[in-house]
């Protein structure tokens, strides 16, 4: 990785709370959040204490970074904006103070059978961004939203909610995208998935990347822009994190489809940094100065994602982990394996397995996390019982060689912990699991073993690897390593280098799993095509070609 000689602003204030602030007592509640408030200079408490400005006097498009809606609940819509009528300054070009900020929820585009409305405020303590839970709302509903500051109004969004808890729903098509690095190139699949039939995008994770970006986007190559110099370094600071979503948001393809679809999130390294664990950084600054930085980058992670209040974060900690339902087709417990885990054994990368990775006491998921999950699978009635989260949860071998290596920040660097995690779905009787990851910017498709140097051993679910949006540029169908990995990992029964998003459609009697790709995105405008459609039947998992 490269390393930036930029200091950033309150680089000594950083330093000056971690030699100043015992680790125990940083790690408590009270005092992560005076250090936070400390080090970005936010008031303890937040948001009540600024003037209020008249949204009449702003004098251009304070919509410059879209719409979204996330986490649909049966009776519940989160709703998300954000004003920068110039989002590529720090303040984003509004004073400090409050904005208030009408909104509208409808049963049509026209806006002519409105459900709700009302006015929310956009606080400068949390950069003008408003979080909208809408309620008391009818289940298994399309709505459409938007929001109106001063003469401004914003486009519109389309959301729904989820069907009622212990209803019969028949059917769920969802969507899977991670790994948006903006250097990489254009968001054309972003644009495909804003025009597909999806109810519920899930996102992966790295959203974000911390790395620099130059005046003319990396590989996207502007000729008609010139991108400010403040880009060009690595996000360190809550300043940093902030304008580093303002640039991924503008993209209009992105806009397009968080305002086609809600989106549900979690993240994985690059929002804060590249293969961080817990509170150990990949380039060994005290735990104390990263956990600073982790404080700004999760403030700045709630602030741009459609997330309820329930998921603030707390100075450098953020209740990210949660469960979701669609009837009692699908449960979805959405996992964060960053913020708990144990730091990567061997020095992370691809290493021959050593009996760390067995060692009981390490964890991807924390203690808490990991209990929250199997107990809500002892009390799951859905069909499908499907697991957002991060990184390959399936063993997979780099070589044809004995012992092969295996990545270290993947769960087969933790494989007591995901030992525990199938024992946990066998002992529940979990018969459709489903597990959706991101990380790799490939395409995966695995089987689930119970024995995964065991060919014969019980299939226990399906791992959908969707590829990345833009990150690895361009990619190609059969990677260099295709027959290696498809030799070495029986159990991995697709594999793909491009582009794009996958789309799992789930049924009473079976899923689809379509993996769609596009041919490019260093360049814009390329056509998007199925690479590969897999089925899994109810009660008989494996994959199997559609």
């Amino acid at each position: 990785m490269t390393i930036t000689t930029h200091l950033p602003q309150h680089a000594p204030e950083l330093r000056a709370a971690a030699r100043h602030i015992g680790r125990r007592r940083f790690l408590s509640l009270t005092g992560a959040a005076a250090a936070l408030a400390f080090a970005v200079h936010l008031p303890a408490a937040g948001a009540a204490s600024a003037a209020r400005l008249d949204a009449r006097r702003i004098p251009d498009d304070p919509f410059t970074l879209g719409v979204a809606s996330g986490d649909p609940l049966p009776d519940s819509v989160l709703l998300w904006t954000r004003l920068a009528p110039a989002p590529f300054e720090p303040d984003g070009g509004l004073p400090a103070e409050r904005v208030s900020v009408d909104w509208e929820l409808a049963e049509d585009e026209r806006f002519s059978k409105i459900v709700r409305r009302g006015t929310a405020t956009a606080h400068p303590e949390f950069h003008h961004t408003v979080h909208v839970e809408v309620d008391q709302l009818d289940a298994d509903r399309v709505f459409y939203y938007r929001f109106r500051a001063g003469t401004w109004h914003s486009e519109t969004g389309r959301t729904r909610t989820a069907p009622a808890k212990g209803s019969p729903a028949s059917a769920l098509t969802l969507a899977a995208v991670s790994c948006q690095a903006y250097t990489d190139g254009y968001y054309t699949p972003y644009r495909h998935l804003a025009q597909d039939d999806v109810d519920v995008v899930f996102h992966l994770g790295d959203y974000l990347y911390e790395y620099a970006v130059n005046s003319v986007g990396g590989y996207r190559h502007y000729t008609d822009r010139t991108l400010p110099a403040l880009f060009n370094r690595e996000t360190t600071t809550l300043e940093d994190y902030r304008l580093r979503y303002a640039l991924y948001k503008t993209d209009p393809d992105l806009r397009a489809a968080h305002a086609a679809h809600p989106f549900v999130v979690t993240w994985d390294d690059h929002e804060t940094e590249n293969n961080y664990a817990d509170d150990t950084p990949e380039n060994g600054v005290p735990p104390e100065e990263f956990l600073l930085r982790r404080a700004s980058a999760y403030r700045a992670y709630w602030e741009n994602q459609p997330l309820r209040l329930r998921q603030q974060p707390a100075g450098p900690d953020m209740r990210l982990y949660r469960r979701l339902h669609w009837g009692r087709l699908a449960q979805f417990d959405v996992l964060d394996t960053r913020q708990y885990r144990s730091n990567q054994a061997y020095g992370d990368g691809a290493k021959v397995p050593g009996p760390d990775i067995d060692d009981p006491a390490r964890t991807m998921t924390g203690a808490a996390q990991e209990e929250w999950l199997l107990d809500g699978w002892l009390s799951s009635t859905a069909l499908w019982n499907v697991v957002p989260q991060q990184v390959i949860f399936s063993q997979r071998k780099f070589d044809l060689t004995s012992p092969s290596r295996v990545s270290m920040d993947a769960w087969d660097g933790y494989r007591a912990c995901r030992r525990r995690i199938l024992d946990g779905a066998k002992a529940a009787g979990v018969e459709n699991l489903m597990v959706l990851t991101g990380d790799v910017h490939v395409g995966y498709g695995f089987d689930i073993k119970d024995d995964f140097d065991d060919p014969d051993s019980a299939t226990l679910g399906t791992e959908i690897a969707a590829t990345s949006v833009a990150s690895g540029r361009d990619g190609i169908d059969k990677p260099a390593n295709w027959d290696t990995y498809m030799k070495a990992n029986p159990h991995l029964k697709f594999y793909n280098g491009r582009r794009g998003y996958v789309t799992v459609a789930l049924g009473r009697e079976l899923a689809r799993a379509d993996f769609k790709t596009v041919p490019y995105v260093t360049t814009p405008g390329a056509a998007l095509t199925t690479a590969g459609s897999f089925v899994t039947e109810a009660g008989a998992p494996g994959l199997k070609q559609a």
